[in-house]
């Protein structure tokens, strides 16, 4: 199971996954200089790390690697959820203090994905249902 993220392998990797494509240390770091003075050499060794604890792939491209998330921010989030749900002595109550601390968006969000869910047990993809 993941381990959070650091703050500093978080802002790489939320850049990383917004711009959904290959980027280089170069490109992080003229985005991360608009909020916080950093060498290229911090970027450089995030980015390196994450790549060696499989959050980035990387290929060579010219002089420099280009960086690819692994899995999205999605998954990620879904990693950290299970892991801190299996975590709990009382897996039913910590569910429960989760739902009450939710907002209303967040409660009609759970419903949509637990109806995708539903369909994806029976074998229908989500465009297929009602037809």
């Amino acid at each position: 199971m993941p381990r959070p993220l650091g703050e500093l392998e978080d802002a790489v990797m939320t850049r990383v996954w917004k711009w959904n494509r290959p980027v280089t240390v170069r490109e992080v770091l003229e985005d991360l200089q608009r909020e916080r003075s950093i060498a290229y050499t911090t970027v450089m060794t995030v980015m390196d790390n994450l790549h060696q604890k499989g959050w980035l792939r990387r290929e060579v491209q010219g002089r420099a690697y280009r960086y690819a998330a692994v899995s999205t921010r999605a998954a990620y989030s879904a990693a950290l959820m299970n892991e801190a749900w299996s975590a709990s002595d009382n897996p039913a109550a910590a569910l429960v203090a989760f739902f009450g601390m939710m907002s209303e968006e967040q409660r009609d969000a759970l419903r949509d994905a637990m109806r995708v869910a539903q369909l994806g047990e029976h074998g229908e993809s989500p465009g297929e249902s009602g037809r």
